[in-house]
């Protein structure tokens, strides 16, 4: 199953739960929370392995790591590839481009109307049915007789229970790392592969379909998925539900999902923790959204349209990586509301049209100022009850992808109306200035939880 903070995927949905748990999402016994290979790691392992060291040196984290890369992997080839089908069937672009908006526009409504599954079941099963169902949704697509219809009905049905993977694995993260800096450290990791994986993604699935069919490219993606189950089932430990079902009070899986949701976003500090995330993300895929038509305008072609779509990734991969080895907790917090409020200004750039040089620039200093998130992993993980981490992070990841898409369209729709640099430029002032009323609040926020828990 894909996940993190970029690439938009998921399972198909799950069935609304009865009260009494059904046999594929059963929970498990309950298993003790302290985790032996994490105990291990952090009494000897980590004396000598720090950073990012110090996380792999954890046996369950690199199974989970592992399972990332391969779902990433498969999603993006299997994306790549039914639009390349959709298109073949229909010669329809606007039925190939909604191929991939599908990959968006479901994420809010599984992370609002599915959330509670995350914490509702034990957390290994429920990944390793996603992941299942994921294989067999696309193993469906592959087959001949499926129409175009079909095709799209399955992709919204995958992007739809995405959220739910993410933050299922998310919140399962705590108990492998702990809630401390291999936490942090282990959600960074999983977003540079996500950003990587994009690119390398994208690219063997150009390689593969110069080899095979749509249809054999996505193919293999469902010997991705099937092999991230094998390795989330028996390379992680069984725990029990977040929630366990003498708590449930009756309810069923809908009520459980919204009133999540109304809990998680009535606390002040993790609704202003939620906007830090989703705030910048909104405005900082325009660049991206328009990267083709603004190729055009300054005449670089399309080897230039390349060059502006991975510029910003390479930022955030940098940044992120540079932030998790150089620098200890104390230190990545401190840098969580300068860097989140100045992220966005380096697109100003483009208001003076610049020529491929300067806007590689301007993209790179914007991906790298997604470092804060770094950071506000720490302060998220800290606000979130236990009993609601799983629906909170769940709800992260749907809001993360919907004000992506959100924001791609209406960049889009801007540059119909306004010359294409003028809309990337005022996506990053008016974006700062929006970042900045956040940053406010959550600084306030912050005051108020220190005292709270000095007190």
């Amino acid at each position: 199953m894909p996940s993190d903070d970029r690439p938009p995927a998921g399972t198909p949905p799950l069935p609304p739960a009865p009260d009494v748990p059904s046999p594929a999402l059963a929970p498990e016994p309950p298993a003790p929370r302290t985790d032996p290979s994490r105990a291990r790691a952090l009494r000897g392992g980590t004396e000598r392995a720090t950073g990012y060291r110090a996380v792999f040196a954890v046996r369950e984290f690199r199974a989970v790591f592992a399972a990332h890369l391969l779902s990433l992997l498969g999603v993006a080839v299997s994306e790549l590839a039914l639009t390349v089908l959709v298109y073949d069937l229909t010669g329809s672009p606007l039925l190939s481009a909604l191929t991939f908006a599908l990959g968006f526009l479901p994420y809010i409504v599984g992370g609002t109307l599915l959330a509670g599954v995350a914490d509702r079941y034990p957390a290994r099963r429920v990944l390793v049915v996603c992941d299942l169902v994921c294989a067999g949704c696309v193993a469906v697509m592959v087959l001949p007789g499926t129409p175009v219809g079909g095709l799209l009905a399955l992709r919204c049905a995958v992007a739809a229970v995405a959220p739910v993977f993410t933050g299922t694995r998310t919140a399962a993260l705590t108990d492998i790392l702990g809630e401390g800096d291999l936490y942090v450290l282990g959600r960074s990791l999983l977003r540079v592969v996500s950003q990587s994986s994009l690119l390398i993604g994208f690219g063997a699935g150009g390689l593969l379909l110069a080899a095979l069919s749509p249809r054999g490219a996505m193919a293999l993606t469902v010997v991705t998925f099937c092999c991230s189950a094998l390795l989330l089932r028996f390379g992680t430990r069984a725990r029990p539900a977040r929630i366990a079902a003498g708590e449930r009070g009756g309810g069923t899986l809908l009520a459980d999902s919204l009133s999540g949701a109304r809990d998680v976003l009535a606390d002040r500090r993790i609704r202003g923790l939620l906007l830090l995330f989703w705030v910048p993300a909104f405005f900082v895929v325009a660049p991206e959204a328009l990267a083709a038509p603004y190729a055009d305008a300054i005449g670089i072609g399309p080897a230039g349209v390349g060059l502006l779509m991975c510029a910003m990734a390479v930022g955030h991969i940098g940044a992120e990586l540079s932030a998790g080895s150089l620098l200890g907790p104390a230190a990545r917090s401190r840098i969580v509301l300068p860097t989140a409020l100045l992220g966005l200004l380096p697109l100003a750039l483009y208001a003076v049209r610049p020529g491929a040089a300067l806007a590689v620039l301007a993209l790179v200093l914007a991906g790298a100022g997604a470092a804060y998130v770094i950071g506000l992993d720490q302060w998220f993980v800290d606000a979130v009850p236990q009993a609601l981490r799983g629906r909170a992070m769940t709800l992260l990841t749907a809001g993360l992808m919907t004000v992506q898409g959100l924001g791609m369209a209406l960049a889009g729709l801007a540059a119909e109306f306004l010359p294409v640099h003028a809309v990337v430029a005022g996506s990053g002032v008016v974006g700062t200035l929006c970042t900045a009323l956040v940053v406010l609040d959550v600084r306030r926020t912050n005051v108020r939880y220190r005292s709270a828990r000095q007190g």
